[in-house]
């Protein structure tokens, strides 16, 4: 048994020697793909698929009961995996679900599904539906903000408070460094080289995690392929259903954070949704960037979890 044992584990150390040598983005998606997943299972989360029956959504959840529910949404491009690490910190206290939305992650691309925020909201109400949830406090990141708006203007009924992450769905009165670029025809989520991945993703966070080079060849990877994928999603979003002139209708418990140095979305794009949603409140964090969750997950949690315990 142990010369089996030893003979397994030199075997492995060799495939895992070759693969950085001959193959380093290969391991970067094997190591990047099962240590998320690990990552996730470690803080109380499990895998899961339900079928919507438009399409089977895969997310992370822990072990339903008869608590208060989180629904936690990603940004565009992004997946289920950008949570686990705040998500941990309500893990003993309320059901949480992290779900990938159609267009991303594991739950998958279809050109033929509609990926504007309504439509994303109809799919979140049916997987709420499955799992036999009626109320959720909802957060949302980027785009995943955009749609917690929408989800809170089309079925109010089904919140118990919203909170927006540097949320996508304004138009801000700054611009910022993403919508600059866009004037000038470039999108810097579609990337064609690992070059325009490294400036991408050092607009995405004020401090971003260190990965190994491997890692970020297998996400570049990831992106070059989804180039089209991307740009057909970012065409349903891009200044379609906006929220300028609607965000009084949102009359639910809600809260803002935003990250004072984020450059995909301008900070005074917080003034916007200040204005709009009566009794918000609003947290700007300093030395932060575009992923207040995963950049300082803990604080984030803290003055997240400040919020519901004043609730009603």
């Amino acid at each position: 048994m142990k010369k089996t044992l030893l003979l397994s584990g030199l075997l492995i150390s060799t495939l895992l020697f070759g693969l950085i040598l001959f193959a380093p983005a290969k391991l970067g998606h094997f190591i990047y793909d099962n240590a998320t997943d690990l990552e996730a299972n470690l803080y109380g989360f499990e895998s899961h698929t339900i079928d919507i029956g438009e399409m089977n959504i895969y997310l992370y959840q822990n072990i339903l009961s008869e608590r208060e529910s989180i629904l936690m949404l990603h940004g565009y491009s992004a997946d289920k995996d950008v949570w686990p690490r705040f998500a941990r910190h309500f893990n003993e206290q309320y059901n949480v679900i992290i779900p990938d939305m159609a267009g991303h992650g594991e739950t998958g691309y279809n050109k033929n599904w509609d990926y504007s925020a309504p439509a994303q909201v109809e799919r979140l109400i049916k997987l709420l539906d499955k799992l036999n949830i009626q109320k959720v406090h909802i957060v949302g990141n980027s785009m995943g903000g955009f749609i917690s708006a929408h989800f809170a203007k089309m079925y109010p009924q089904r919140i118990l408070s919203a909170t927006f992450i540097d949320p996508y769905g304004v138009n801000t009165p700054q611009p910022s460094k993403m919508e600059k670029l866009l004037t000038q025809g470039k999108n810097a989520f579609i990337v064609n080289s690992r070059a325009e991945f490294d400036n991408f993703y050092a607009m995405t966070m004020a401090a971003p995690p260190w990965f190994p080079d491997f890692i970020f060849d297998a996400v570049t990877e990831t992106y070059v392929s989804r180039q089209d994928e991307l740009a057909g999603i970012f065409s349903y979003i891009h200044q379609l259903n906006m929220l300028d002139n609607s965000l009084n209708e949102i009359n639910v418990p809600s809260l803002l954070f935003w990250g004072e140095l984020d450059q995909i979305l301008d900070v005074s794009g917080a003034q916007v949704w200040q204005k709009g949603i009566e009794g918000i409140k609003v947290k700007v964090w300093p030395n932060v960037g575009h992923m207040p969750m995963l950049e300082i997950p803990q604080q984030t949690a803290m003055a997240f979890q400040a919020f519901l315990s004043e609730l009603p």
